[in-house]
């Protein structure tokens, strides 16, 4: 899978199925701050999903999108990345990670 980063660069990974992006994000030190620890209650760990991968990831629960309302530079294909779980049909997913999902 591959993260895009705000300034253009992209860091590609190989990850085993079942871990969340954050799971990802966190191991490979890239600062996505997901305050919350995963449990869905804040929006900082908010990617945006490429579209060619969009139609692979089950619909979001009601309050991953209520949570997601909260997430600044908000777009079509947001999710949040405690929510997506790594699957075989997610191989080489990519993620777009805008700059104010990142810890400072």
């Amino acid at each position: 899978m591959t993260f895009v980063l705000p300034d253009g660069r992209r860091r590609s990974f190989d990850v085993a199925e079942g871990l969340t992006l954050l799971d990802v994000a966190r191991l490979h030190d890239i600062a996505i701050e997901g305050a919350c620890g995963g449990s869905m209650a804040c929006a900082t760990c908010h990617v945006v999903v490429d579209e060619a991968f969009w139609d692979l990831l089950p619909e979001p629960a009601p309050e991953e999108e209520d949570m997601l309302d909260l997430a600044p530079e908000l777009e079509a294909t947001s999710r949040l990345g405690c929510q997506i779980r790594m699957t075989q049909a997610l191989d080489g997913l990519v993620v777009r990670v805008p700059r104010t999902t990142l810890l400072e």
